[in-house]
């Protein structure tokens, strides 16, 4: 790692440290999460060099892949059952609130191609390379893209938090640690993943293999509070230093673009949330954390850390990835053609 590199991980780190025992301190939902998020955020605006290496935000991811998967229960079988219903709902709400955020971003001046790539509720990476091939901005999908990934992540715990109240103190006590070896398995599962071009490989292969393991009753990775801490601090720090190098100004008008496409979006996946929620017995918060358009690891970190059925709400955000990328090429041809014609 080069020297401005590492300098730029330990301020980021040490920020987020600061932003972290703040938000902890005032009681706040997520602290060690939303505290070194807001925290690089701020700093980032400022100008400040912060930064966490690709290399350790997927390290990360790994191991939230392996708690995750390890959610998995041989009495999961028993559920899937009802799940095709609320699948289809899923796949109604994502075509609804995108056709909605598009139509906001037009009014905000964004072309066609760049507003239906910018709205697309996931699979980030794909969206950018996709907009950008059909002659789409490539900056102001990237920027609407990470926008709305983190004002999800900052506005859904602290609803969930009034909506619930704050944790007792017996949801907070210590989780005993269990088959930590798992982790010695994360340097073969991420490449192992991208060989098999899994969508975000450092998430899911670790997920997969847990959620196998666990499955069959035959190990389930438990961390500590200190440890998920840990975990949730280095992914708070990651997400906050992504908008390193954006001038405040700039930040400032397309962070009010992006709030306001981020919640017709969430309004409209409500309503579909309520669906599921009626229809299939689901309980609200799950249901609408299933339907969050906000990137898989995001969701799934809340998950895990709110207690929200994290393997449901997985499921449907890995769904909702995977259909993405299966429609997004026909979309973009059909796109292309229009821009061609017009």
């Amino acid at each position: 790692m080069e020297r401005s590199a590492g300098v730029g991980l330990v301020r980021s780190l040490a920020i987020g440290a600061l932003g972290g025992a703040v938000f902890h301190l005032l009681g706040l939902p997520l602290a060690w999460m939303l505290g070194p998020l807001v925290a690089n955020l701020v700093a980032s605006a400022r100008g400040l060099d912060v930064r966490v290496p690709e290399g350790l935000r997927e390290a990360l991811l790994g191991v939230l892949g392996l708690v995750l998967g390890s959610q998995v229960t041989p009495e999961l079988a028993a559920r899937v059952v009802d799940w095709p219903l609320s699948m289809a709902l899923l796949l109604a709400g994502v075509a609804a609130s995108t056709a909605v955020a598009a139509a906001w971003y037009r009014r905000c001046g964004f072309d066609s191609v760049s507003a239906w790539f910018a709205s697309a509720p996931g699979a980030m990476t794909a969206m950018i390379l996709m907009g950008e091939k059909c002659g789409g901005d490539p900056q102001r999908i990237a920027i609407a893209q990470s926008l709305r990934i983190l004002l999800v992540v900052l506005w859904l715990p602290p609803l969930f938090w009034l909506w619930e109240g704050a944790p007792s103190p017996a949801a907070e006590a210590a989780a005993p640690v269990a088959h930590l070896w798992m982790l010695l398995a994360l340097p073969l599962l991420v490449p192992l993943g991208r060989r098999l071009r899994l969508p975000t490989p450092s998430l899911l292969a670790p997920l997969l293999f847990a959620a196998l393991l666990s499955g069959f009753d035959i190990a389930s990775l438990e961390l500590s509070e200190w440890g998920m801490n840990l975990m949730l601090w280095g992914l708070g720090s990651a997400i906050g230093s992504r908008f390193r190098g954006l001038s405040r100004a700039r930040f400032g008008r397309y962070l009010a673009e992006a709030a306001v496409a981020t919640l017709l979006a969430l309004v409209v996946l409500a309503l579909f949330a309520e669906l599921i929620h009626r229809l299939v017995g689901v309980p609200r918060d799950v249901a609408l954390l299933a339907l969050a358009p906000g990137g898989i690891g995001e969701m799934a970190i809340l998950a895990v850390a709110l207690e929200i059925d994290p393997v449901f709400v997985a499921f449907h955000h890995l769904l909702r990835m995977i259909a993405l990328m299966l429609v997004a090429p026909f979309w973009a041809r059909w796109l292309q053609r229009r821009v061609a014609d017009g």
